[in-house]
């Protein structure tokens, strides 16, 4: 026992390893997907809702850069909003992160990543062979994340570069195949259509917020989540831009006609048949790396909320040969496998969307209040320049995002947070139950 206490996590992730992770849980599957569902909407000036969610990211990650710097212990969003608004907004978040972000987006993915590959072998036919499949994939993802977060970061790394290779052959080939007549701009969309599009694009985006769960591992963090953060946020934005571009530029009206899978349409059209092997193996392996990439961070969440109590406390033990909480990872795993199995790629994404948003609210809120902390203001840490004016352009972003929501979506998130409310009361009652308990035996 006296070993449990004495194991700590290791601050073993660089800046390359914190930025590769954060582009691999950014380019999921979204990418292989929505180039026809935007274009479809905004057409030729498609690159629009692009910048309007890119504005978001690079706003909200400047955000998380800052706080990032002064907050370094494990959990990401969770411990920067605990930091600076105290154990119940700090829950709350922590509960949205995992549960109405995290398992949901991951369960939805896992599903997609079967969809993928069940029309291959006659054996993926059979009803039980999603449930084998995906309990296989955990279990993959448990054992490399438990053994140490260095072969966990490590495994991202490389299935990070394999799947951006073939992204990046197609959008450099697809350059000489663009006709100027697909990418002209014949008039701006309304506003309103832009909002929607992009509220729905966002989706795409979100990730490099999880990468940072693991801050309590980082090397030098208030130097390397800077880096990381510009270096990954950059990396996306280009090669989002750029993939739209492309596709748009080369297939023009006809991508509408591939909304399942506009990139295997342009890969065929630019490099021939062997082009949809290509993206076929570039999506598996882009959803597998960001399954993987997200056991690892958002099972430090649950650490995190664990140490401080908010979550059973066998959630936050080390194991004690290789310093990773890896209740926590079995945890998380079992329970998306349970939620995947259970539920379809649409079904399980609805609260996902917003559950980041109100996040990354908090945590531009935490940014300002942490700001004017004198225990903060006193590190050497990195600060956004010109004042408030970047975290309040954040929240008025923000907001315009959440006024696209549907009623029924912005519905589901209130009740969301009102049972985590009641959740964490009920178990302060039962905390200081269990205390009173302890003192008594003693």
């Amino acid at each position: 026992m006296q070993k449990q206490e004495t194991v700590q996590l290791k601050r073993e992730v660089g800046v390359w390893g914190l930025s590769l992770n954060a582009i691999n849980l950014t380019i999921g599957a979204g990418i292989f997907i929505l180039p026809a569902i935007v274009a479809e909407k905004l057409g030729p000036a498609s690159f629009i809702a692009y910048l309007f969610c890119a504005i978001l990211i690079i706003l909200i990650m400047l955000c998380f850069a800052e706080v990032g710097s002064k907050v370094t212990t494990s959990g990401g969003a969770y411990a920067y909003v605990d930091a600076a608004f105290g154990p119940l907004i700090g829950f709350i978040i922590n509960t949205l992160f995992w549960l109405g972000y995290s398992i949901l987006a991951d369960a939805a993915i896992a599903n997609a990543l079967f969809d993928l590959i069940k029309d291959f072998h006659p054996l993926f036919q059979y009803s039980f062979s999603k449930g084998l499949f995906i309990l296989f994939l955990y279990g993959l993802f448990a054992f490399v994340n438990i053994v140490g977060v260095k072969s966990g970061i490590r495994f991202v790394m490389v299935t990070t570069i394999v799947k951006m290779v073939p992204l990046v052959l197609i959008i450099v080939i697809g350059l000489f195949h663009i006709s100027k007549q697909n990418i002209v701009v014949h008039s701006i969309p309304e506003f309103k259509t832009i909002g929607e599009t992009s509220l729905i694009l966002l989706f795409a985006f979100f990730g490099a917020e999880t990468a940072l769960s693991i801050s309590g591992e980082i090397k030098n963090p208030n130097k390397t989540i800077p880096k990381a953060i510009f270096i990954s946020i950059s990396t996306v934005v280009l090669i989002y831009l750029l993939t739209q571009f492309v596709a748009q530029g080369v297939l023009g009206k006809d991508l509408l006609n591939h909304q399942a899978a506009p990139l295997i349409a342009l890969a065929v059209k630019i490099v021939g048949p062997i082009g949809s092997v290509i993206i076929l193996i570039a999506s598996f392996v882009s959803m597998f790396s960001l399954l993987s990439g997200d056991v690892l961070a958002t099972s430090r969440v649950l650490f995190a909320a664990s140490e401080k109590k908010l979550l059973p406390v066998y959630l936050s033990k080390l194991h004690p040969k290789f310093a990773t909480p890896y209740i926590s990872i079995l945890f998380f795993s079992f329970l998306t496998v349970l939620v995947a199995v259970s539920g379809s790629f649409t079904s399980l994404a609805i609260l996902s969307s917003s559950s980041i948003l109100i996040i990354f609210l908090a945590v531009v809120l935490a940014t300002i209040k942490l700001r004017f902390t004198k225990s903060s203001t006193q590190l050497s840490t990195f600060k956004i320049p010109f004042g408030l004016t970047i975290p309040l352009l954040s929240i008025a972003v923000i907001i315009w995002f959440l006024s696209n929501l549907k009623f029924d979506e912005f519905k589901a998130l209130i009740i969301f947070i009102v049972l985590t409310i009641i959740f964490y009361f009920f178990n302060k009652i039962i905390q200081k139950r269990v205390t009173i308990k302890q003192k008594n035996s003693h």
